[in-house]
C-alpha cells in the first residue's frame, strides 16, 4: 500500500510531521484498536427515507456470508459520514442526480459500522467538532483564538492531511468484501482516502465549501470543486505549507463541476422561482425556511429572528418553515426563547408521511403560520430541508453547504472561517446576501426581504440565470465522472 502521508503530490513531508502522523494513528489504535485483519461481511438494505424517491439501498454490515450482489454495471457508491448534516446532504446530491441518470446509488457512512475502529474514531471528531462548533457561538475569545484559526489556516495545511491519510488507513476494512470496480463518490475526504487505501479502482473525492484547504486531499482520486476561485487555489495547493511554492497538482487530479445539487431542485427552478416572484407580487405571505445544523448551533440567533417575525406571521404576511433536524431539545429551547411559538407553532415530529404531504401541497397551496419539522431518523432530518426548499421564498442559514443551494439565501453569521467564502460566492452570483455579522444585521436583511420586491426579484432571476450556464449541475457531472472513470479503464 502507497504511504500516502509521505509525499502529497510530489511535495515531501517533513520527517517531524510524518512521525506526528504515524503517532496520531498509533494513540487511535491503542483507544479504539485496529481491526484490519477482521473480516466485515456486507448486504443491502433499502433506505427507509431515499429509496422510494432516489432508489438508495444502504451498505451494511451482513451477519455470516455477504447479504446482496452489487449492480456491477449501473452500481455507484456515495461514501460518507455524519459530521454535522452537510455532508450527507451533498450525498443526497449526489444519490438524486445518480438516480436521475439512471444508476443505482449505494450508501455508504463510514459512521454507520458499529463496533469498528473505523466508526469509533469518526463518532469521536465528530463528537469534537460538534461541540467545538457549539462552544465558538457561545465564546468570542474560543471562536477567535481557536475555532477560526483552525478552520481557516490549520486545516489549510499539508502536515494535516498528512495525519488525516495515517487516520484514514484504520477506515479500510469495511472496504473489504466490496467489489473494487464499483465507482465511490466521497463527499468528506475520509471515505475516499479510506477507499483508495483499500484499492478500491474509480475513486472520485467531492469537495465541499469555496476555500482550499489540505483537509480535502485524497491523492490517486479525482478532486471535483465547486468553484473557479477554488479550482485554483487547489491547483497550486495555495498556502498549504504557509508561504513555500509547491508543486502543483496535476491538470487531471482536479476539475470544476459547479454546485453540487439535488436533480428534483434543479429540474424545477423556473417553476419554484416563478411562484416565488408570484406570491410576492399577489401579496402573499413570504415564507422563510430555518434550518438549524446537525452541530445545533446558532439557537440563540434564530430565536431572534422568529422573535422579529412573530408581527408579521399574525398579520399574516410571514410564514416560518423551521427544520430542527434530529435536535427535539432546540424545540423545547426556542419556546422558552420565543413564548409565543407555544401557541403558534405546528409541529411535524417523526410523522415523514406528514411532512411530505406538507411538502407536496405547499408548492402551489397556501401556508399560513409557523411550522416546526424535526425526525429522530437523520436522513429524514437532513432531507427535510432539501423539500422545503421547493416551496420556501427565502432560505436563512450559515454560509456552509446550503450557501450554494438554487434559492435566494440570507446569510448568518459563519461557523468556522472556510464558511465565509460560501457567502462571498454566493452573493458574487446573485443567489445569497453577504454574510450577516451579528443579529441587527441579521433582522435588518430580513425586513428587507419582507417589505421590498428588489431582493428576491433580483436574486431569483440570478438563480435563473445560473442554471442556464451550468452552475447548479455539479451533482450530474460528479456522477458522469466516477462512470467515465470506470468505462475509460475498462475499454483500456
Amino acid at each position: 500500500m502507497k504511504d500516502r502521508s509521505k509525499v502529497i503530490f510530489g511535495n515531501e513531508i517533513s520527517e517531524r510531521a510524518y512521525r506526528k502522523a504515524l503517532n496520531g494513528k498509533k494513540k487511535y489504535i491503542n483507544k479504539y484498536g485496529d481491526d484490519s485483519t477482521k473480516n466485515y461481511p456486507v448486504k443491502l438494505v433499502k433506505n427507509a427515507c431515499l429509496n422510494e424517491p432516489l432508489g438508495v439501498e444502504d451498505i451494511r454490515v451482513a451477519e455470516g456470508e455477504n447479504g446482496s450482489s452489487f449492480d456491477l454495471e449501473k452500481g455507484l457508491i456515495v461514501g460518507n459520514i455524519r459530521m454535522g448534516f452537510g455532508h450527507y446532504r451533498i450525498s443526497i446530491a449526489m444519490a438524486s442526480a445518480a438516480h436521475a441518470l439512471g444508476y443505482t446509488p449505494y450508501w455508504m457512512d463510514l459512521n454507520s459500522y458499529p463496533n469498528t475502529t473505523c466508526t469509533k474514531v469518526i463518532g469521536a471528531q465528530n463528537d469534537l467538532y460538534s461541540l467545538g462548533s457549539r462552544l465558538s457561538q457561545k465564546s468570542r475569545l474560543f471562536n477567535k483564538l481557536l475555532w477560526e484559526p483552525l478552520n481557516y489556516e490549520g486545516f489549510r495545511q499539508l502536515t494535516y492531511n498528512s495525519s488525516d491519510q495515517k487516520t484514514a488507513e484504520l477506515m479500510t476494512t469495511v472496504f473489504k468484501n466490496i467489489p473494487k470496480e464499483i465507482p465511490v463518490i466521497g463527499t468528506h475526504v475520509w471515505p475516499a482516502q479510506a477507499a483508495l487505501h483499500a484499492g478500491m479502482k474509480h475513486v472520485v473525492n467531492a469537495i465541499p465549501d469555496n476555500w482550499p484547504m489540505a483537509l480535502h486531499l485524497a491523492e490517486g482520486s479525482v478532486h471535483l470543486i465547486q468553484t473557479r476561485q477554488s479550482y485554483m487555489g487547489y491547483r497550486i495547493l495555495n498556502g498549504m505549507a504557509k508561504k513555500k511554492v509547491l508543486k502543483p497538482m496535476p491538470p487531471e487530479s482536479l476539475k470544476y463541476t459547479g454546485h453540487y445539487i439535488d436533480h428534483e431542485l434543479v429540474a424545477n427552478i423556473e417553476k419554484d422561482c416563478e411562484a416565488r416572484l408570484n406570491r410576492k407580487k399577489d401579496g402573499k405571505p413570504m415564507r422563510f425556511l430555518l434550518t438549524i445544523g446537525g452541530a445545533g448551533a446558532q439557537r440563540e440567533l434564530f430565536a431572534a429572528v422568529i422573535k422579529h417575525l412573530i408581527p408579521a406571521v399574525k398579520e399574516n404576511r410571514a410564514v416560518i418553515y423551521i427544520n430542527i433536524g434530529d435536535y427535539k431539545q432546540v424545540w423545547d429551547a426556542l419556546k422558552r426563547d420565543v413564548p409565543s411559538l407555544n401557541m403558534l407553532g405546528k409541529t411535524h415530529f417523526n410523522n415523514w408521511d406528514d411532512t411530505k404531504a406538507f411538502c407536496e401541497n405547499a408548492i402551489d397551496g397556501e401556508v399560513q403560520g409557523v411550522h416546526v419539522f424535526c425526525n429522530e431518523n437523520i436522513f429524514e432530518a437532513v432531507y427535510c430541508t432539501n423539500i422545503l426548499m421547493r416551496s420556501a421564498d427565502v432560505l436563512l442559514t450559515k454560509p456552509s453547504e446550503l450557501a450554494f443551494y438554487p434559492i435566494p439565501k440570507l446569510f448568518l453569521k459563519r461557523i468556522g472561517g472556510h464558511e465565509k467564502w460560501g457567502a462571498i460566492h454566493s452573493a458574487e452570483f446573485g443567489d445569497g446576501t453577504l454574510e450577516c455579522s451579528d443579529i441587527p444585521h441579521t433582522l435588518q436583511m430580513t425586513d428587507m426581504f419582507l417589505n421590498e420586491d428588489a431582493l428576491l426579484t433580483e436574486m431569483c432571476e440570478a438563480i435563473k440565470i445560473n442554471k442556464s450556464i451550468g452552475l447548479y449541475d455539479g451533482a450530474y457531472k460528479a456522477v458522469k465522472i466516477a462512470m467515465e472513470l470506470k468505462n475509460s479503464n475498462l475499454g483500456g
